[in-house]
């Protein structure tokens, strides 16, 4: 189900530079029980994208409402919120573009999500290289095609999730999710000042690490580095947290970090 600026449709203008661009960002949530987890955070990243992307005045009052509103019905369920420029400008200029687009949809839960945090999950390595761009790392923009070639790659791998590295070949996330692992009580996770998205629940994750005795670590390592860590696991705001059992040829038995982990996230 959608709703565009506030009203139930799914009929998007064809000049808006969403569509003609990539020209906007957007969050996905996962509802519990009616209720948006990690909300203020989710709107805190549309704000600060909106303000990178240079995107004109949104009305983030209404966006918050709506996005509540499609929350309200569901149990378990996802809720997504889409921002872009609006319609105006000629070519890529965004002069004239006064009106933002606000676009909210919620939809089921993804169920496989339940059964990977018992099993665990395995990564296979990417074929697929994000270029390195600090003017846009971190944000989730709607600029996804890296990630759209990385699924299709990944959809004839024998594995849940891709890891990903970057054009200097240093590792940054997976198609859908951060990265984190452990060697003793040291936890890395790539830096993201070059490329790749700062999840919600990689802030949360972030948090719980910074009262604990595990000492963090933002990193640019390549691949090689995965070969002696002792645990490894990936998050995003849906998962919301997934143990790795294999990486490529490497596996990591322990949970210890995971289970720290998991009753808080």
């Amino acid at each position: 189900m959608y709703w565009i600026n506030g009203q139930q449709h799914d009929a998007l203008a064809a000049s808006d530079r969403g569509l003609q661009f990539g020209d906007g960002c957007f969050t996905t949530a996962r509802v519990v029980d009616g209720n948006i987890d990690l909300f203020p955070w989710h709107l805190e990243r549309m704000q600060q994208a909106a303000q990178r992307l240079l995107l004109p005045a949104v009305d983030w009052a209404a966006l918050e409402l709506e996005m509540r509103h499609a929350a309200g019905s569901l149990s378990l369920g996802v809720v997504k919120a889409i921002l872009t420029r609006g319609s105006g400008g000629r070519g890529y200029s965004p002069r004239g573009c006064a009106a933002p687009t606000r676009i909210v949809s919620r939809s089921t839960y993804p169920t496989h999500y339940l059964s990977w945090r018992e099993e665990g999950i395995s990564l296979a390595l990417s074929p697929v290289a994000l270029a390195r761009n600090p003017l846009l790392a971190g944000l989730k923009h709607l600029n996804r095609l890296e990630q759209v070639l990385i699924r299709a790659h990944l959809d004839q791998a024998d594995a849940h999730e891709a890891l990903v590295l970057d054009t200097a070949g240093m590792l940054v996330e997976c198609c859908a999710a951060n990265l984190f692992w452990r060697k003793g009580k040291n936890v890395f996770t790539p830096n993201l000042d070059q490329a790749g998205v700062a999840g919600v629940m990689r802030r949360r994750v972030i948090e719980l690490l910074a009262g604990s005795e595990y000492l963090l670590h933002y990193v640019s390592e390549p691949l090689e580095t995965l070969a002696d860590a002792e645990e490894m696991l990936i998050c995003n705001a849906l998962m919301p947290l997934l143990p790795v059992n294999r990486a490529q040829s490497w596996r990591y038995p322990s949970r210890q970090l995971y289970d720290f982990l998991r009753p808080h996230c």
